[in-house]
Formats: C-alpha cells, sequence, structure tokens
C-alpha cells in the first residue's frame, strides 16, 4: 500500500477538502515531520482545484504553519486503497470513505474515535515500534476497540466551519488540537 522505503501513509478526509481535511493534513505532517509518514488529504465532495480556506490558513498561521501550495481534490478508491490509515472529520465520512473501499473500514477512523482508541494504545503500552510504523498504530488502535466505550455521537464530529466564520473555525481547530496529542504520539512511538 506505501512506497519501499516508508513508513506508512494516511489519508484525511472531510467533505469540500477545504478547511478540516487540510488543516489536520498540515499539523499532522508538521508533527510527523522526519518519521516517512506519507500525509495527503481528499474530500467526499470536494471543491476540487480550490486552494484551502481563508480560514484554514489564518488557523494554521497561529501554528506558525502555512497550507501555500494545497489544492483540493476529491475523493476516490484508489487514494482510499493506497492508504494504510484514513482518518476522517467525522464518523458520516468514514461511512463514505467504506461506500468507496469497503475494505477500508477497518483502517477507517474518525479523529475523535482514533484519539480515543489510541490514548488507551498508549497508556497501556501496546503500541510498539515496527517498521510499517502506520499499519502498527491501525493494530493497536483496532486492539483497543473492545475496551474504548464509542463516544455520543454529539461529541464524536469535528464541526464544519466552511461559511460559519471564524468563531466556529477556531471550534473546529480546538476540537482538531485536542484529538491530536493521542494519534502524534502514538505514531511516533511506532517509528521508534
Amino acid at each position: 500500500m506505501v512506497d519501499s522505503g516508508a513508513r506508512g501513509s494516511i489519508l484525511v478526509v472531510c467533505t469540500g477538502n477545504v478547511c478540516r481535511s487540510p488543516y489536520i493534513e498540515v499539523v499532522l505532517r508538521h508533527h510527523l515531520a522526519g518519521t516517512g509518514i506519507a500525509v495527503t488529504s481528499a474530500g467526499s465532495r470536494a471543491l476540487a482545484g480550490s486552494p484551502a480556506d481563508a480560514e484554514t490558513e489564518r488557523a494554521l498561521a497561529e501554528d506558525g504553519l502555512t497550507a501555500d501550495g494545497f489544492v483540493a481534490r476529491q475523493l476516490h478508491p484508489d487514494l482510499v486503497e493506497a492508504a494504510d490509515l484514513v482518518i476522517t472529520a467525522t464518523r458520516e465520512h468514514r461511512s463514505a470513505v467504506a461506500q468507496l473501499q469497503p475494505r477500508a473500514m477497518r483502517r477507517a477512523f474518525a479523529l475523535t474515535d482514533l484519539a480515543d482508541l489510541l490514548r488507551v494504545a498508549v497508556d497501556t503500552g501496546q503500541v510498539r515500534r515496527e517498521d510499517q510504523a502506520v499499519a502498527e498504530v491501525v493494530a493497536a488502535a483496532t486492539a483497543c476497540r473492545a475496551d474504548v466505550a464509542p463516544r455520543p455521537a454529539e461529541s464524536a464530529d469535528i464541526v464544519d466551519p466552511y461559511r460559519r466564520g471564524p468563531a466556529v473555525f477556531a471550534q473546529a481547530a480546538d476540537q482538531v488540537r485536542s484529538a491530536l496529542p493521542p494519534v502524534v504520539t502514538a505514531l511516533r512511538t511506532a517509528v521508534g
């Protein structure tokens, strides 16, 4: 699924691929710099060819990052097939991924659900150093599913900030910032 020598690949999915998924992509790529893990994104109903939303750029600038050169693209089965892990902004996006590529269901997670699973996996030492780091993290998250109660639906999704102003985008960015630490820790642990 990944190029030889790579530690794995992550695909981030939201709707338009101009707000949530590019934000997650850029922040996650920054935190995983030097690991050999590739991070890309796509949208289930992408505004293909568009740059990242201005609010995405503002939030990234607050983090000292930029989405310069980013171009939105449409989610398609080949992208899903190529990814070792698919992180979605919502559970609905996870369902959209599964409809495109049913085999991907086992390696697709809504971001908040993945964070909950990996928090337990890291705390219990279930993430080990592996050459295929991303596949190891997927296995660790999957192994914790029986031990972690799913979040209530109302707290599982990253809010869609598209055309809803700076306050809603700030809310979405805060949700991402709070969910990413256990994901980054698990991936960095697996890289070693």
